[in-house]
């Protein structure tokens, strides 16, 4: 479930073997976004805490198409007073991961706003959005259009190339999936921006 970039870029090439790109792991507190940070590192449940700053890794991905890719994840509080901070970590970023709890349906308004205020700042313009709807192997999850919909997606505009995700972090479900959809955004906002330099 995206914004019509679905296809699989023809540019994709061997070159992707040697890049590594910076994403930002953003979400409410207790979303699941240290879960879904050492879920792809060690893939295994690591038991977590609740993150007091941030978690910095170095992963080497293995996505569709025998590509391996090197993500450098920042993986930051979501404690109300620790989101002023999350501007720091989007600045230069690749790329957003925004984790939501598929099941907390009372905060999901919360999460629209935090979400909506960090893809809107001028320097994440058109910077690609993964959205990850965590936690849908629970009975009370909510499905993926009414996520899409609470979360109005739809309204984050043309400029923001996203994807949402359906994932069980504590499984790996949908993970990878979800940074193989992400990888290609970049790819593609890399392609464009070159053309766009060229074109100047």
């Amino acid at each position: 479930m995206g914004n019509g970039l679905s296809e699989q870029p023809s540019f994709v090439s061997n070159v992707s073997f040697f890049q590594s790109f910076h994403i930002a792991i953003l979400g409410l507190d207790s979303a699941g976004k240290t879960t879904v940070l050492y879920r792809l590192q060690f893939n295994e449940f690591v038991n977590t805490v609740p993150t007091k700053g941030f978690n910095a890794e170095k992963v080497k991905v293995s996505l569709g198409g025998h590509r391996t890719v090197t993500f450098h994840f920042w993986d930051v509080g979501g404690q109300e007073k620790l989101r002023p901070l999350w501007k720091s970590y989007t600045r230069c970023t690749d790329g957003i991961i925004f984790v939501v709890d598929s099941v907390d349906v009372e905060r999901m308004e919360e999460a629209k706003t935090e979400l909506h205020k960090i893809a809107k700042t001028s320097e994440n313009q058109g910077v690609p959005l993964l959205v990850v709807a965590n936690k849908q192997d629970l009975r009370h999850s909510l499905g993926l259009a009414e996520i899409e919909k609470l979360l109005a997606l739809k309204e984050l505009g043309p400029a923001t190339p996203w994807h949402l995700q359906s994932t069980c972090a504590i499984i790996g479900d949908g993970l990878r999936e979800g940074l193989d959809r992400l990888h290609d955004m970049i790819l593609k906002r890399r392609k464009v921006l070159r053309q766009q330099k060229k074109k100047r």
